[in-house]
């Protein structure tokens, strides 16, 4: 599968999380007004905060496949990342912080909801539970069919999301079962604060990985150490001294690679060699889109 046809797939599983996030953000917060519910209320900030992060997911998608020009040369791979970080900004404030708040408020009151609103509590987040599920299941799916669906900042957002979601649902229906069977608030505000640590740890997860894209990380030591013996292995480099990678996007990698090549080739030589190795580097690895060669010893004259 090549990037375009995964981007499409990808594009269609945040727009069906984003359609499955939007309806579920109005039916837990027109629950949670009517309950009174803090978990419910908790679940519609996270729900919302989901919805608005699909949105920066899009933004992604698209601006990140533009092509490189004269003030970005090597291209737009890295706003992924950037999106990413604000879905990762967006989950920690909007979800995270407001599910705090809910839980702390909820333990300064006594509140207590009629049998009515527990019902109509727990039948939104069943059918909340339900569409969660259904997306989670989607990105699931794409995953395990894409060798490099993991790795895309989009799609483990969405996986984040979605993951984080049903276990949100089911603390906050716990929560909510707990808070009518006791009639002690402190279940369901004991879920809403848990709902908030879990959102704020995969807000940071999210925006680490984000930030380690962003900064310029290299490729894994694996991929780096089968670079760095595909060049040993030309007849004419005596030793390379260092290799150094970053990727660049998705499907773009920066290799820069300072060598030392056997003495005695003609400068003509020296360049013919070096348009082979890049080429050989870019055939076995065509993310590898950028490579640079430095030649640490002037070649001899004889």
């Amino acid at each position: 599968m090549n990037q375009k046809e995964s981007d499409s797939k990808t594009r269609l599983t945040v727009l069906v999380a984003l359609a499955a996030n939007l309806v579920i953000a109005v039916a837990k917060a027109v629950g949670g007004l009517i309950t009174g519910s803090p978990a419910l209320l908790s679940e519609a900030a996270h729900s919302v905060a989901d919805s608005l992060n699909e949105i920066f997911l899009l933004a992604s998608l698209r601006r990140s496949r533009k092509p490189a020009d004269e003030q970005h040369p090597f291209g737009y791979g890295k706003e992924r990342y950037f999106w990413a970080l604000l879905a990762a900004v967006g989950i920690f404030v909007m979800g995270g912080c407001f599910s705090f708040f809910q839980g702390f408020e909820a333990l300064s009151s006594d509140s207590h909801e009629s049998p009515s609103g527990y019902t109509i509590g727990l039948i939104v987040l069943g059918v909340a539970l339900l569409a969660e599920g259904t997306s989670l299941v989607r990105a699931v799916v794409q995953a395990r069919g894409s060798k490099e669906g993991v790795s895309d900042p989009a799609l483990r957002t969405v996986l984040a999301e979605d993951a984080t979601a049903v276990v949100g649902v089911i603390l906050a229906m716990a929560g909510m079962a707990l808070h009518w069977i006791t009639g002690n608030v402190v279940w369901e505000a004991s879920a809403s604060l848990a709902i908030g640590v879990l959102l704020v740890y995969i807000a940071y997860r999210l925006g680490a990985d984000a930030r380690a894209q962003l900064i310029g990380e290299a490729v894994d030591p694996e991929l780096s150490g089968r670079i760095r013996s595909l060049l040993e292995a030309q007849p004419e480099i005596d030793n390379v001294a260092s290799l150094l990678t970053m990727k660049l996007g998705l499907d773009s990698t920066l290799v820069a690679a300072r060598m030392d090549l056997e003495p005695g080739l003609d400068s003509e030589a020296v360049e013919l060699v070096c348009v082979r190795i890049k080429k050989s580097v870019t055939t076995t690895w065509p993310q590898a889109d950028h490579v640079f060669l430095d030649i640490t010893e002037a070649p001899s004259d004889d």
